[in-house]
């Protein structure tokens, strides 16, 4: 199960809560594109309206060969695919103040599926960032003196 895209802005940005996995209504040059690499997560967000998932400001790059009039639009919003109950639930998150649906991680699942791998996150302040950074760096600092240890 390779990514095809990471947003790794987003574990900067945001806490995150909970993880779902929605498939996603795509065109077919668009999987091709997909399986190229062709994609970015960054500055998207998922939306839901009317009972529906969206992926909104996800970027998906036209392949070179692909015929001009099988181009797709590359920040079209794309439909998840996600059962209703989920639907529900993450509505009555988006729901509370303060709490958002970000996308983590584009990829591939055994199946040849495309999938996309949605969080329902906090925002950090400037200050909550900061110590994130603190800690992660004693984290780090930690795991190098105990490996030159040999611990």
């Amino acid at each position: 199960m390779k990514a095809v895209a990471t947003n790794r802005k987003a574990y900067h940005d945001y806490d995150i809560f909970d993880k779902y996995e929605a498939g996603i209504e795509l065109k077919g040059s668009e999987v091709k594109a997909l399986r190229k690499g062709r994609a970015n997560l960054k500055d998207s967000f998922v939306k839901i309206q009317n009972g529906e998932a969206y992926w909104i400001q996800g970027h998906i790059s036209n392949l070179d060969t692909t015929y001009a009039a099988f181009r797709h639009d590359e920040k079209r919003p794309r439909k998840l695919l996600l059962h209703k109950d989920e639907i529900a639930k993450l509505a009555g998150y988006t729901s509370e103040k303060g709490y958002t649906l970000v996308p983590l991680k584009l990829y591939f699942n055994k199946r040849n599926k495309a999938k996309l791998e949605i969080a329902v996150a906090k925002g950090r302040q400037l200050h909550d960032k900061r110590h994130a950074i603190k800690e992660k760096e004693l984290k780090r600092e930690a795991q190098a003196a105990m490996k030159r240890f040999g611990f």
